[in-house]
């Protein structure tokens, strides 16, 4: 039996930083008129796993994350991330954040924002 045809194959950009990436569309929670788009990479089988680039022009939007935490590295551009709370952070290549469900704020985006993300959604019961 030929086990090389159960074996998934691998999701791979050799540059997620320059990678191509759709036409940009308005960011819902912006405060600003920002745009933003996403490039899905791969989703695990049962889709509860996500891993993407994400791209995001300067301007203030708010966020949430309620059902799924995500976990982000910066590959280009630079941010403030606000937390509900007052908590601030500065983003800039080479950045990780992590947040988890639960978690709310807003990001005021300096300059255009490119990102990998992985967002693990909790599935029924979890």
């Amino acid at each position: 039996m030929d086990t090389t045809a159960l074996v998934p194959a691998v999701a791979f950009l050799a540059d997620a930083a320059s990678a191509g990436l759709p036409p940009a569309r308005p960011k819902p929670t912006s405060t600003t008129g920002q745009q933003e788009t996403t490039r899905t990479l791969w989703h695990s089988p049962d889709r509860l796993v996500e891993v993407g680039v994400w791209e995001c022009d300067p301007g203030h939007f708010t966020a949430t994350r309620d059902g799924y935490d995500e976990v982000c590295q910066v590959l280009t551009g630079s941010a403030t991330v606000r937390t509900e709370g007052g908590e601030a952070v500065e983003l800039r290549p080479g950045s990780t954040l992590t947040m988890p469900t639960g978690w709310r704020g807003t990001w005021q985006v300096h300059e255009t924002l490119r990102k990998v993300y992985v967002v693990r959604t909790h599935g029924a019961g979890a």
